[in-house]
């Protein structure tokens, strides 16, 4: 653990304390989240929410610098719904490169990504790292909200689904605690089980988020139209009902502590000289 610096938001330092904070400490996080539908009962920012709160709280711990936060993700699937923004695939991962090579411009050679928009947008930020990784030097993670403390996070959950599907037990509760004056419990609905989008069309996500069902797992992906009718009316997957803000402090607390363990793990491996052009 470093000196926590005044504020944990780079945006909210000024240059020369950043300067100043390079000198003893050189990791950063990169919350990236989403502007996607999230059901009738809560607002398109959840994914946003889970990237910046357990960055925020992982920081606060560990003395980290957070930028500021990416509100769009990779979210083609939900397009069927009003109000969602998506970035194409390769547009999100040249987003977070040039992100973080300006950041490894400065000083900053122990990056994590942090992806509040579980999985989704797990393939374009892992091929973003990669290329970090092996074109400047610099150490690059990415930290997956749904899969850093996932055995965690199901642990708090008691819906018979898990817990763990979109818009559900997990995401809910996350919500009442970061937006809570957004999210609107009376209009949550329980999708039938048979509206599921893993039924007929394959699986929503490339890995299973839940942790109980330990099964196979195969990538199929869904076009808007698909993903409208499959979780019909609301566009939501799972139970929103035994969500509450206690056990979104809670989940918060889990994946955040996970977060800093990574801090602590990319801390002690060694880096050497990095190197990379400014964005043009």
């Amino acid at each position: 653990m470093t000196e926590t610096p005044r504020t944990v938001w780079l945006q909210n330092l000024r240059w020369p304390e950043i300067e100043a904070h390079l000198k003893v400490d050189d990791v950063a996080l990169i919350p990236i989240g989403a502007t996607e539908q999230h059901g009738f009962h809560l607002p398109l920012s959840v994914d946003t929410g889970w990237a910046v709160t357990v960055s925020e709280e992982a920081a606060r711990t560990t003395g980290a610098v957070v930028t500021p936060p990416l509100h769009f993700g990779w979210s083609p699937h939900h397009m069927g719904f009003p109000g969602t923004v998506t970035l194409g695939g390769d547009t999100l991962r040249r987003v977070s490169l040039d992100i973080a090579r300006s950041l490894i411009h400065h000083g900053f050679r122990r990056l994590i990504f942090v992806n509040g928009n579980r999985i989704a947008n797990l393939q374009p930020l892992e091929l973003a790292a990669v290329e970090l990784i092996n074109t400047t030097g610099a150490l690059v993670a990415v930290a997956d909200a749904g899969l850093i403390a996932r055995h965690e996070v199901k642990a708090l959950c008691e819906a018979d689904d898990g817990g763990l599907e979109h818009a559900g037990e997990a995401e809910t509760s996350l919500a009442l605690l970061w937006a809570g004056d957004h999210v609107a419990m009376d209009q949550a609905a329980v999708p039938p089980l048979s509206n599921a989008p893993a039924n007929e069309t394959g699986f929503d996500y490339p890995v299973e988020l839940d942790p109980a069902l330990d099964g196979n797992a195969v990538s199929r992906f869904m076009t808007p139209d698909a993903l409208r009718m499959a979780s019909s009316p609301a566009g939501s997957v799972g139970d929103p009902r035994p969500a509450s803000v206690e056990k979104g402090r809670a989940m918060v607390a889990a994946v955040a502590a996970n977060l800093a363990r990574l801090i602590e793990q990319l801390r002690a491996a060694e880096v050497g000289q990095t190197h990379t052009d400014i964005p043009c």
